[in-house]
C-alpha cells in the first residue's frame, strides 16, 4: 500500500470513529496517532519558508502534517472544500518543493479527500 493510500484509508477510519462537527486540532491529533502507530514518519505543524529567486525569505506558512518528509496533508474541518484550500496547499508544495499533497476535509458527513501533484 503506497503512503497515499495509508493515509487515506486511515483518515477513512478515523473520520468513522469521530465523525464530523469537531475542530481541525483533533481530527490532526487523531491522523498523527494513528498513522505513527502503523510506523510511519509523521510531523504536525512544519515549518515551510517562501524564498525570492534571491533566496531572501518572503514569508513562511506551517503544514499541517508532512508524512514521511515526502507527502504534505493539509487539513480541514469545514462546510467543504473550496478552491482557496486547493491554492494553499499548491502554496505549500512549491513552497517546499514537494511533488504530492493531500487534502483532507473531515467536516462534512461524507469525508472529503482531494490529492494534488506538482
Amino acid at each position: 500500500m503506497s503512503i497515499c493510500d495509508c493515509v487515506r484509508q486511515t483518515a477513512y477510519d478515523l473520520h468513522c470513529y469521530l465523525g464530523s462537527g469537531h475542530l481541525e486540532k483533533v481530527y490532526e491529533n487523531g491522523l498523527v496517532h494513528r498513522l505513527r502507530r502503523g510506523g510511519l514518519q509523521v510531523d504536525s505543524q512544519v515549518p515551510l519558508k517562501v524564498h525570492d529567486e534571491d533566496g531572501t525569505v518572503l514569508g513562511e506558512y506551517f503544514a499541517d502534517l508532512v508524512i514521511e518528509s515526502c507527502l504534505i496533508v493539509e487539513l480541514k474541518s469545514a462546510s467543504s472544500l473550496h478552491s482557496e484550500h486547493v491554492g494553499q496547499i499548491l502554496g505549500y508544495l512549491r513552497a517546499c518543493r514537494a511533488r504530492h499533497g493531500l487534502l483532507i476535509n473531515f467536516g462534512t458527513t461524507k469525508l472529503q479527500l482531494k490529492k494534488l501533484k506538482l
